[in-house]
């Protein structure tokens, strides 16, 4: 259980599609690539041939990393589960930054799914970290890089 990695339903079908997409597409592609490079001739001084290898050897390394975390995952789908007010992962929470007077909603998904122009955060990060197993109404301090920050826990959604 210490290997599964925590995954939205939808960070693991939008990892499929990327997997699809470099078996069907990019592949193909760089095997084309590194065939025109080839009938440059000399392999030893063929740029062309030796970045797309080196390209190859990159979407090779990608597909292996993301069948590995689809074979090591762990779906948590929240809108299957009671919501009892908690901060839990996959959860969306509306919080209040006690200091600069903000509010902000953060979805909290597994790391690949992460991208703060979304508003989804890692459940790692230190943010999340200091969210995960508060309620409504409580309070968490959150140490961050930049400091420790009070926020107060305004709303928990499962969906």
């Amino acid at each position: 259980m210490s290997n599964m990695i925590p995954m939205t339903a939808r960070g693991a079908e939008n990892l499929r599609i990327e997997l699809e997409h470099l078996k069907t597409v990019r592949r193909p592609e760089i095997v084309s690539s590194i065939a025109v490079a080839r009938e440059h001739g000399d392999l030893k001084e063929n740029a062309e041939y030796h970045a797309a290898r080196e390209e190859q050897g990159f979407c090779e390394g990608r597909v292996q990393d993301i069948e590995w975390k689809l074979s090591n995952c762990q779906i948590i789908d929240v809108t299957k589960i009671a919501n009892n007010g908690r901060v839990i992962f996959g959860c969306t929470v509306k919080i209040y930054n006690t200091e600069t007077e903000e509010e902000i909603t953060y979805n909290l998904v597994g790391d690949d799914e992460a991208n703060i122009k979304e508003n989804r955060i890692s459940i790692n990060s230190p943010i999340a970290r200091g969210l995960v197993g508060k309620s409504v109404d409580d309070v968490a301090m959150v140490t961050t890089p930049g400091g420790a920050i009070e926020f107060e826990i305004v709303s928990v959604e499962y969906i």
